[in-house]
């Protein structure tokens, strides 16, 4: 099966990476075949450290988030990949824009480190959230 016929997953960062790296190290293991595990950061640091934790490709910056946000099929990533100048200003209004326009299912991660709290979210570890997410996205995947 080649690549376009992978479904694709697609795990955005910022700043170090370090919440997309343990994304990545989440799914890769129990990826289905038919899926492909993209990862794009704002930034080089960001999508290093995904690739580096098992994503099968990686694209960084501005163009690379809005080109693939609209091809993918479930996104993941921290709230601020949805706020325009979220995550300390590295997500600008289009890199928002385009997140939030994808019609990819989208699982957020909520984080206080923008401003933004979701009501009805249990106050957990940022661990827990990233595994709820990952076993999230994980049933979107399966057949």
């Amino acid at each position: 099966m080649n690549d376009r016929q992978k479904k694709c997953c697609l795990i955005l960062d910022a700043q170090g990476g370090g919440m997309g790296a343990q994304l990545a190290r989440l799914l890769a293991k129990d990826m289905p075949r038919d899926w492909e595990l993209l990862a794009v950061g704002t930034n080089v640091t960001a999508t290093a450290a995904m690739l580096k934790a098992g994503a099968s490709q990686g694209a960084t910056g501005e163009n690379a988030v809005i080109y693939n946000a609209a091809r993918a099929d479930v996104i993941l990533g921290p709230v601020g990949i949805i706020l325009a100048n979220g995550i300390m200003g590295e997500v600008s209004p289009a890199m928002a824009a385009a997140v939030s326009g994808s019609p990819a299912a989208k699982i957020l991660i909520p984080t206080s480190t923008c401003g933004v709290y979701v009501a009805g979210t249990e106050e957990l570890r940022l661990e827990d959230y990233l595994r709820l997410a990952a076993e999230r996205a994980l049933a979107l995947m399966a057949p």
